[in-house]
């Protein structure tokens, strides 16, 4: 009996460390195409090395998170990873040892201080961590500077003779070794220094080096044969690390939880569910069923999303829980049950049929409503105007499509946060995927009830679906049944060109001649707005949030939520000043007069920023908070070459970007009339970049 009891959990015991290794190998995972492997160490999201193959996206969520694999070994910056665990936030890494040796004389023969930054969104693992003081002549010294409060420790060791050889080996209390565990919680870097008393010249006879280290609590064990002789070089110690608050990480059936260490967030996955809560795709459920659980009776257990639950069979009492009451045998059962029974289901099916027959007239009723008040939002949203207006547009009926609103809710997984992709003021944009599996970009239009306003949005939609432009991002329709119209647009996947030149960074990834190209192609979809469609469309919000990216980099002219139509017989058009500070075309500020120059003006800025990668407004530059206004002067003063982007800058392209901003001076003249017309931009654009090739 005894040994059948001992296999069992002996089988149970492999079960869960199968279990175990298993969860930890479905935590442990890279983006697609990424390495997820370097030697021996796991590299799970939102680490990673490299980029997504076929993609310009990064293997990592930021550059804080970028690791490299040279040679099986896995590297931080420039420190060996050994370890990241997921699950605590937690990276271990190894950091050069402290030392100070001397000759017979008391002269210093080799002497290193250890000296560690980390930066961004690591902290030094205060609760995993220990320093170390190896030596019989040592006093080693830790300091953790911080911009507000710094912190120093340490200790000594001192014996003048070799310690007894009784001595445990293994512990370290003073006598050749001596350790302080309080490593201060939320500090950066620390340097770490060791020195002496005497230059161990009492103890050269068996020790004649002195070490400090900071290491991972149960890597070092102390040795008497290491006052001798120290194998080591590198220590491995704990790191903690988070996510910034401004950045939002956690995925699906995942929750973020504060960082007790320092600054920022880690995600963890919900009760019932596991995997990587970093990963794009979440975490999953856990099919509790199928592993150890706590149902007396397995074949009891039932599992559901986020959870499971046990019961007992019939004929059995009891809440089916192992920690609960379990299963019992109910053996109370009167000579009346089957005549309850009978009775009891004559009524359950009587009741049924009644609660059946009101639950189909409410479902009807139901149905009719939500029908009505579809039907209602499609007329009061113009619905029936915009038919019109289209069917008497050859081949924009097949174009611009009429979406149902149960087609986009189920496209958007009903509007799921998870499928936010950008907000604004007048507008939230989601991600869907119609059943072909195509991608779309689905926005919500805030239109009220003001009859000129619906009037406006169905001209604007009638127009919309006349632009057919590969370097306009293409409208393929609405629905109008929901109380707030909703637009359907292409899905352009690589961002926008604020992404990829964000004056907030440090690097501008995007070389001078894929930013040639970009600008030559939203020209080029501006003066189709401005001059081929049938109605001139002044965009009124041109700037690199709104110029969007595909994968090969061919610019997508976007958001036309504060576009206006401008009537051939009417040059300008009096508006509602709007558009986005340091692209504002002075003159429309200042009268609300609306035309095309003032998408002109609006693009001028957008060829400084492509010039400079510099912020459209920036309240230290000098007194010259907008770009503009510093662009003019830098080029006045002759100082163009400074403002320069100096990534980009080089011999052979310095012409060029000089043309440009030539170009860019005439785009913002104060004086309307002196702007080039958009056709007149593209067309010397596509010279300068004819040129370059």
């Amino acid at each position: 009996m005894y040994v059948r009891e001992t296999m069992a959990d002996l089988k149970m015991m492999l079960f869960i460390l199968l279990f175990a290794a298993a969860m930890a190998a479905s935590e442990a995972q890279s983006l697609a195409g990424c390495l997820n492997k370097c030697g021996d160490v796991d590299i799970p999201y939102p680490f990673g090395v490299g980029v997504q193959p076929g993609t310009s996206r990064n293997c990592f969520l930021d550059e804080t998170f970028q690791l490299t694999c040279d040679k099986s070994t896995l590297f931080l910056k420039d420190l060996p990873v050994s370890n990241i665990f997921l699950q605590e936030g937690q990276i271990d890494i190894s950091m050069h040892i402290s030392r100070v040796c001397f000759d017979r004389s008391g002269v210093v023969l080799d002497q290193s201080i250890s000296n560690f930054y980390t930066g961004g969104a690591f902290t030094i693992s205060s609760g995993k961590n220990t320093i170390i003081s190896l030596g019989c002549d040592t006093l080693s010294f830790a300091y953790f500077p911080d911009h507000n409060l710094s912190y120093s420790g340490g200790c000594v060791t001192l014996c003048d003779t070799p310690p007894p050889k009784e001595t445990n080996p293994n512990t370290c209390s003073g006598s050749g070794c001596c350790q302080v565990n309080n490593i201060p919680i939320g500090k950066k870097n620390y340097s770490l220094a060791v020195s002496t008393f005497n230059n161990h010249t009492k103890v050269l006879a068996f020790n004649n080096c002195s070490y400090s280290f900071l290491a991972k609590q149960g890597w070092f064990n102390f040795s008497l044969d290491y006052l001798h002789y120290f194998p080591f070089d590198m220590a491995p110690f704990s790191l903690d690390w988070t996510i910034s608050n401004s950045t939002y990480a956690c995925k699906s059936n995942s929750y973020c939880m504060d960082s007790k260490v320092g600054a920022g967030f880690n995600c963890k996955c919900k009760l019932g569910f596991e995997g990587n809560p970093y990963h794009p795709d979440g975490c999953h459920d856990v099919d509790e069923c199928s592993r150890p659980n706590n149902c007396s009776i397995p074949k009891q257990c039932y599992n559901f999303v986020g959870g499971y639950s046990c019961s007992c069979p019939p004929h059995y009492k009891g809440d089916g829980y192992t920690n609960g009451t379990g299963c019992t045998k109910d053996h109370r059962r009167s000579m009346y049950k089957w005549v309850v029974i009978i009775i009891a289901l004559g009524c359950s099916v009587g009741l049924l049929v009644v609660i059946a027959v009101v639950l189909s007239v409410g479902w009807a009723d139901k149905q009719k409503s939500l029908k009505d008040l579809r039907k209602r939002n499609f007329e009061q949203n113009g619905g029936c105007v915009l038919l019109g207006q289209l069917s008497q547009k050859e081949g924009y009926t097949e174009r611009t499509k009429i979406f149902k609103e149960v087609q986009l809710i189920n496209a958007t997984n009903n509007f799921h946060q998870s499928r936010v992709i950008g907000t604004g003021g007048q507008c939230i944009v989601y991600k869907g995927i119609l059943p072909n599996n195509t991608p779309v970009a689905i926005k919500k239009a805030k239109v009220g009830d003001d009859p000129r306003q619906i009037r406006d949005f169905i001209s604007e939609v009638a127009v919309l679906s006349q632009i057919n432009h590969k370097n306009v991002v293409r409208l393929l329709g609405c629905c109008l049944e929901t109380k707030i119209p909703l637009l359907v647009y292409e899905f352009v996947d690589n961002g926008t060109l604020l992404d990829h030149i964000n004056p907030t960074k440090t690097t501008s990834p995007i070389s001078w001649e894929a930013r040639l190209k970009i600008a030559t192609e939203t020209a080029e979809a501006i003066s189709y707005l401005h001059s081929v469609t049938s109605i001139p469309i002044v965009h009124r919000d041109i700037k690199f949030a709104n110029i969007l990216l595909d994968c090969n980099y061919k610019a997508k002219v976007s958001d036309f939520g504060a576009s206006r139509l401008v009537p051939l017989d009417n040059s300008d058009v009096c508006t509602v000043v709007q558009g986005t500070f340091g692209y504002l075309d002075p003159e429309y500020l200042h009268t609300g007069q609306l035309n095309e120059k003032s998408d002109v003006y609006s693009f001028g800025v957008v060829l400084m920023e492509l010039l400079t990668a510099s912020k459209v407004v920036e309240f230290n530059r000098q007194g010259k908070v907008n770009l503009a206004t510093h662009f003019e002067s830098s080029m006045k003063a002759n100082r163009l070459r400074e403002i320069l982007d100096k990534w980009v800058l080089d011999e052979k392209n310095g012409e060029e970007m000089e043309e440009v901003a030539l170009l860019a001076m005439r785009c913002i003249s104060v004086k309307r009339e002196e702007r080039p017309t958009m056709k007149e931009v593209a067309k010397e654009l596509d010279l300068i970049a004819n040129k370059a090739r």
